[in-house]
C-alpha cells in the first residue's frame, strides 16, 4: 500500500475514532440505552483495529523506532493515557462526575496526542507556548 494512501487510512480512522469516543461519552452523560448496544460496543474495536495496524504500517514503512523518535514515543504514552481515562470515563469510573472528569481528560489528551502528530515535537502545541 501506497504511504500516502495509508497514512489518509490513519487520519480516518483517528476522526472515526475520536468521533465515537466523542459520542459515547455524550451517550453516557444522557444515560442513553444506545451505548450499551453490541455496535457501540463492537465498532469501536474495529475503528481502533484499523487505527493501531495503520499505525503500525506507517511506523515500518518510514523505518522508524518507536522510541528512536521522541515524538512518536510521546505520541505512544499518550495513547496508552487516553486508552486508561476511555476505560474510566465509559466503564470503570464509579460515578457519573468520575467518568465526566475523565471522558473530558480523555479528549484533552487526544488533542495533546494529534498536537505531537502534527508538530512531530514531543510537547505538541505546548512548543509554541515556552
Amino acid at each position: 500500500m501506497d504511504y500516502d494512501v495509508l497514512k489518509i487510512v490513519h487520519v480516518f480512522a483517528v476522526t472515526l475514532s475520536f468521533l465515537g469516543f466523542f459520542a459515547r461519552g455524550l451517550g453516557m452523560i444522557g444515560d442513553a440505552s444506545w451505548i450499551d448496544s453490541r455496535l457501540a460496543r463492537t465498532l469501536p474495536h474495529v475503528v481502533d483495529t484499523v487505527l493501531l495496524l495503520s499505525a503500525l504500517g506507517l511506523v515500518w514503512m518510514l523505518r522508524m523506532s518507536p522510541f528512536a523518535a521522541p515524538w512518536l514515543a510521546a505520541k505512544i504514552v499518550g495513547l496508552v493515557v487516553y486508552v486508561w481515562l476511555g476505560t474510566v470515563a465509559l466503564r470503570r469510573g464509579r460515578t457519573k462526575r468520575v467518568r465526566i472528569a475523565a471522558w473530558v481528560t480523555a479528549m484533552a489528551t487526544f488533542v495533546y496526542i494529534v498536537s505531537v502528530a502534527i508538530t512531530k515535537n514531543p510537547a505538541g502545541f505546548f512548543a509554541a507556548v515556552g
